[in-house]
């Protein structure tokens, strides 16, 4: 009774094995498996941080032109990352003036990053 217990065994282990023998043969390499990225993450990261300071500065250049009251409200929100609520409450204005003065500024920030790009 052991002996075939054990011959059960080995037969069902064998075809476990097969199985995955088989499913390896089947499985269709990826590009990432068939050639590496030459570029690797640590290489990436000084480019992207790079050109993140580049895009923020030039962000930067963009809001300082904006007039006045479109002006803070965009370093504070695009730049400083303040919420509209934030900048409400810190300028003492209604949050709805806030987010007003947002999507006007982001409108002539979208104008204004335009007409850089064509001058370029």
């Amino acid at each position: 009774m052991e002996a075939e217990k054990a011959w059960l065994c080995r037969i069902a282990s064998n075809k476990c094995i097969d199985y995955l023998r088989a499913a390896d043969r089947q499985a269709v390499p990826t590009e990432e498996e068939k050639m590496p990225c030459l570029e690797s993450p640590e290489r990436e990261e000084p480019l992207r941080h790079v050109l993140n300071r580049e895009l923020l500065e030039e962000l930067q250049v963009c809001c300082n032109a904006l007039s006045p009251p479109y002006r803070d409200v965009a370093i504070a929100y695009f730049l400083e990352g303040k919420t509209a609520r934030e900048i409400a409450e810190n300028s003492q204005t209604s949050i709805n003036t806030v987010k007003t003065h947002i999507r006007r500024a982001r409108e002539l920030l979208k104008k204004s990053y335009r007409k850089e790009l064509l001058r370029e």
